[in-house]
């Protein structure tokens, strides 16, 4: 069964106004969860791109469909995603929240994000020793190639960053709202994988994706296997630390992932679907809803005619008993 896309974008309104309610608490918790949710998707692509594969894009394919299960535990399981909430715009746009509610959702959750993230990138780098071998060797060649100041044909890093971004989100957000449309786990799990499929594949940027990555690769450097395995210069090694994190990687991502899930698809969607429609309904709708106070029910005696009578019968009594002219 699928919700019309009317209905979903409508879905959407009273969802933004339900997470701008969430209390501080449950908010930042559900955003540590799904910061960690997301992070063991980009463990398990992390796994799946390590080795050699005859086929490049049979093994971009793997890795995009690995990662899917990160936004599946999300939306099924239930928690809190920067990205996933930048369809936030629609509820803004139809004036059920303010700019105070939303950025205060995006900030407690992005934090929650970052902080679910990085304890989970702590568990399986510095604590379990997963990464002391090729799969950390791959984590340092992702981080390298998410923090590296250089040149893209001549395109700069961050700008390039920034137009992935929004392609990323935009892929994300549709995934959200597929996934909304189904009132089935498989319907969702259908809407949530080829999407998200589609933007790792293609090689576009998540910011909260990275908020694993990024930390996974330089907990990584401290494995000497890792870094034998990664076979990167010491110099791009180097690159890879918490201040290229930011300035090479999660501000123009970040930036980006708003541009595409908030106004490529949140508004442009409030637009399609939502925008003039209420009024119009509520236009629809007042006739009936005139009709329905002005027509006495069936069985009841209107209570003016009595009056009137009691008055006729009464006279002057019937004034002063009502204190009012009947």
């Amino acid at each position: 069964m699928l919700r019309t896309a009317i209905d979903t974008a409508r879905s959407l309104v009273l969802a933004g106004e339900e997470k701008a309610r969430l209390p501080i608490g449950r908010m930042f918790l559900l955003g540590i969860l799904a910061g960690a949710y997301i992070g063991f998707g980009a463990h398990l692509a992390t796994t799946v791109a390590t080795g050699e594969w005859e086929s490049w894009g049979m093994q971009r394919f793997a890795v995009g469909a690995a990662f899917t299960v990160g936004l599946m535990l999300v939306v099924i399981a239930g928690a809190e995603l920067f990205t996933g909430n930048n369809l936030m715009t629609v509820a803004l746009c139809s004036r059920r929240i303010g700019m105070g509610g939303l950025l205060r959702n995006w900030l407690l959750v992005y934090v929650g994000n970052l902080v679910g993230s990085l304890v989970l990138a702590l568990m399986i780098a510095k604590w379990s020793g997963l990464l002391a071998g090729p799969v950390g060797g791959t984590a340092i060649k992702i981080a390298v190639g998410k923090t590296s100041i250089a040149q893209i044909e001549g395109i700069n890093h961050n700008f390039a960053f920034f137009f992935r971004g929004i392609a990323c989100n935009w892929l994300v957000c549709l995934a959200v709202l597929m996934a909304m449309a189904s009132k089935s786990v498989s319907g969702k799990f259908l809407g949530i994988f080829f999407p998200i499929m589609a933007f790792v594949s293609s090689g576009f940027e998540h910011c909260v994706a990275n908020m694993y990555f990024i930390p996974a690769g330089i907990f990584a450097k401290g494995f000497a296997a890792a870094r034998a395995a990664c076979d990167v210069g010491a110099v791009q090694l180097a690159a890879v630390n918490w201040t290229t994190m930011w300035t090479q990687n999660m501000v123009s991502v970040t930036l980006g992932n708003i541009v595409g899930g908030g106004i490529f698809v949140g508004v442009s969607y409030f637009l399609a679907n939502v925008c003039g429609r209420e009024v119009a309904e509520e236009e629809a709708a007042a006739p009936a809803r005139v009709r329905r106070v002005l027509t006495p029910e069936p069985g009841l005696v209107h209570p003016e005619p009595a009056r009137a009578g009691e008055a006729q019968r009464g006279g002057v009594e019937g004034v002063d008993r009502e204190g009012v002219a009947v």
